[in-house]
């Protein structure tokens, strides 16, 4: 099975992108960057709010905000993965679902355009039966690209 299968160990920059998003997504973390920000407004007069003192928080800001990009760019591939793998399981494991909704994210955009306009109908439909005084609790059949 394979939940009986030991993870792979992390990559280093995976274990370095997980240990940033932790770290900067804490208070402290973003008192610090406040707190330096302010220390950089108060030395404005001392260097005469001159190009170099303008230069050093655009530089740095600037460093900061690329590197992260990319550890964003990590943390969010990864939790979308998993995020995708949970939803699979979810539908594998449902009686009466459609599997043929797994891995739907590698369709393109018009297969997708296809099965999002079932699923339109469908709640238009349940949308009409709730308006009626029925319920919307229903789980109708779709075949071949059409309501039953």
């Amino acid at each position: 099975m394979i939940l009986d299968a030991k993870p792979n160990p992390s990559s280093k920059f995976t274990r370095l992108a997980q240990w940033c998003s932790v770290m900067t997504g804490r208070p402290i973390s973003f008192s610090i960057a406040a707190g330096l920000i302010a220390l950089w407004l108060i030395t404005g007069p001392i260097f005469h709010f001159s190009d170099t003192w303008q230069l050093i928080i655009n530089t740095s800001t600037t460093i900061i905000t690329f590197l992260m990009v990319f550890l964003i760019q990590n943390s969010q591939n990864r939790d979308t993965q998993a995020i995708q793998i949970k939803l699979d399981e979810l539908i594998r494991a449902t009686v009466g679902a459609h599997v043929a909704l797994l891995d739907l994210e590698k369709l393109s955009e018009e297969e997708l355009s296809e099965i999002r306009s079932d699923y339109a109908r469908l709640a238009e439909l349940a949308r009409e039966h709730l308006a009626q005084g029925g319920s919307d609790t229903d789980a109708p059949e779709i075949e071949h690209g059409r309501v039953k």
